[in-house]
């Protein structure tokens, strides 16, 4: 995707060789023109499949999940990663371990937004070591839906996350691949 990869270039910042900052468009101050521009695309690339639900985590992936929400005109539903009082009892519930924070989260979606007859996209900003999609996948089997296909905005294509997925004959979709990180410059794979 063009304007993604313009918009990498120009605004994001890379950290060392694993980390590329993308938070003054993506995941801290949002661009909704461009998170516009990313719905209408991931709605062309799985317009193949049917989707019932859109399904993400908690924080990063909500924004972009909500917008591609409307152009496939179906709920998002996303797994929260801190309990509290107003949740439902009767959830799916896993681990997933987060690459940029550096811990273990547990994971949840109520059992009334997910079920068997749901075909379900999940939507998320970065992938990298593939944990939290992993994550996601297993509370779409618990809830024993289908799974029409994994969404990404920016795959780090140096880390095995994508390796993973695909091997699994997970739909992957990333909408940019980054094919490495040195001395601040950014490379690509597609």
């Amino acid at each position: 995707m063009k304007l993604l990869k313009e918009k990498i270039i120009k605004e994001g910042r890379v950290t060392g060789e694993e980390i590329l900052k993308v938070d003054s468009f993506l995941n801290h101050q949002i661009d909704p023109l461009l998170l516009n521009e990313i719905g209408k695309e991931f709605q062309k690339r799985f317009s193949n499949v049917k989707v019932t639900k859109i399904l993400t985590i908690e924080a990063s992936g909500i924004a972009i999940a909500a917008i591609a929400g409307l152009h496939f005109n179906v709920p998002v539903v996303f797994a929260k990663k801190v309990a509290s009082k107003n949740l439902d009892k009767e959830t799916y519930k896993t681990q997933v371990y987060s690459f940029t924070k550096g811990k273990t989260y547990d994971i949840q979606v109520s059992k009334r937004y997910l079920n068997s007859e749901d075909y379900i996209l999940i939507l998320d900003d970065f992938l990298a070591n593939g944990r939290a999609s992993i994550g996601l996948i297993e509370l779409v089997k618990q809830a024993n839906a289908t799974l029409a296909g994994v969404g990404i905005v920016i795959e780090k294509g140096f880390q095995e996350g994508g390796e993973i997925l695909r091997n699994n004959n997970v739909n992957l979709q990333s909408l940019t691949v980054v094919n490495k990180f040195k001395n601040g410059e950014i490379t690509f794979k597609n």
